[in-house]
């Protein structure tokens, strides 16, 4: 039996609508539908990896490719006030989807500890 498709999976696979913000072979980047900051956007590998705790050795391209990305992305969306990226890693994080996801928030002052 495998695995149900999570739904940023299906996103990806454009079985469910999404506000997506850049693509290419690795990865997609769509708008959050609960926005935490005026800017919320998810930054996700194509390739379902259930989140930080299944990250392999082989991973680190995929997981450099992201991070480039997401500083690729607040460069054209101009958050040059700064951003924060973030990575919940299990339920006690507040991971709610299964599948590895970085968040890009911007566009209001962030405050810490952040949790």
């Amino acid at each position: 039996m495998t695995a149900a498709k999570s739904i940023f999976q299906r996103i990806a696979e454009r079985e469910i609508p999404a506000d997506i913000v850049y693509e290419d072979e690795l990865c997609l980047a769509f708008r959050d539908i609960n926005p935490q900051a005026p800017v919320h956007v998810l930054v996700v590998p194509k390739r379902p990896i259930s989140g930080m705790s299944t990250v392999q050795a082989g991973d680190e391209p995929l997981l450099g490719h992201l991070l480039v990305v997401v500083a690729r992305l607040a460069e054209q969306l101009g958050l040059s006030n700064g951003y924060r990226t973030v990575i919940n890693s299990g339920r006690d994080a507040g991971q709610t989807v299964d599948h590895l996801h970085i968040h890009l928030l911007a566009g209001r002052p962030m405050k810490w500890p952040p949790g």
